[in-house]
């Protein structure tokens, strides 16, 4: 059974929203954490406040969820909401300050090398898709736009059509993680494509992907079946993912010297240490280059 949260968390909540301007998903997130710290804090201290309990309180918090084999890169997630609340709640009067202030773990865990597609196995995929038909062309571009531009599922999904910029050769992306834009030039190879697509869709509004039955904006579970479908046509020995064309767009161009910090740019990143986790060695991409990814993708502009 979901707790119930106190008022002056939801108030809490409501000034993310509506001053910090924090994304949906970020609310969410940050009520989820709340949620969570609530239940847990009723069974250490009953009927404490999450501002009301002391530095020694969220200690056994900190315990249990190391007990429950959260990895310490979760667990510094949830110190970070419960110190905005805590913070929140010093500035306005109701704390004495805030416990956590300062409190992280630092044994941080390996990151986990993301899974990726060799160069060849990329090439493999989009030389398998067929394009007889209106809906395999645009089965076709939503793979090309995933691996050729390194989209999130999210952003392929609200893309518009006037996010086309035609001048420029780019794709706007108006609602990245976190709510922050950012445009995204796009390889010629591909952008023959989104112009061939433009031309048969036809119409200057709306979706730039849509259903074919009734001509509703594209969700995140079409995008992740195509994917999957073309995967499984091109034989790959994985099961394919949106999220691995990604993480495949910016490990080839990592293989190809592109610099972390535009790489971090293009995928949308806060900074270069988030992209970081791409800085590895792997087999066979030494010297091939991917004819999807054009030189304007490693910075030349």
């Amino acid at each position: 059974m979901r707790p119930v949260l106190d008022p002056w968390i939801e108030g809490y909540l409501d000034y993310q929203r509506k001053v910090r301007r924090l994304s949906a998903n970020s609310i969410r997130d940050v009520r989820c954490t709340l949620r969570r710290a609530v239940l847990m804090m009723e069974q250490i201290r009953p009927g404490v406040l999450l501002w009301k309990a002391t530095l020694e309180d969220y200690l056994q918090w900190l315990n249990r969820k190391r007990e429950a084999g959260y990895s310490t890169l979760s667990i510094n997630k949830e110190l970070s909401h419960l110190r905005g609340l805590l913070d929140y709640t010093w500035r306005s009067g109701r704390a004495d300050r805030n416990v956590l202030d300062g409190l992280t773990l630092e044994d941080e865990p390996r990151a986990r090398m993301p899974q990726s597609l060799s160069i060849e196995q990329a090439r493999q995929l989009i030389e398998a898709c067929p394009g007889g038909s209106r809906q395999q062309r645009r089965d076709r571009l939503i793979l090309l736009l995933l691996y050729g531009c390194g989209l999130r599922t999210a952003e392929l999904c609200q893309l518009d059509v006037g996010d086309v910029d035609l001048e420029r050769q780019e794709l706007v992306v108006r609602h990245g993680k976190g709510d922050r834009a950012r445009c995204i030039p796009v390889p010629e190879v591909i952008w023959l494509v989104v112009l061939a697509y433009l031309g048969e869709r036809k119409g200057r509004r709306g979706a730039l992907l849509r259903t074919f039955e009734k001509h509703v904006r594209l969700r995140a579970q079409h995008v992740c079946g195509v994917v999957a479908e073309a995967g499984r046509r091109a034989g790959l020995p994985l099961a394919l993912t949106p999220k691995m064309l990604r993480h495949s767009f910016a490990t080839h161009l990592m293989d190809r010297g592109v610099d972390l910090g535009v790489i971090a740019s293009l995928m949308g990143h806060r900074s270069a240490r988030e992209t970081g986790v791409y800085l590895h060695r792997l087999p066979g991409r030494a010297e091939a280059a991917v004819q999807l990814l054009s030189r304007r993708n490693g910075g030349d502009r």
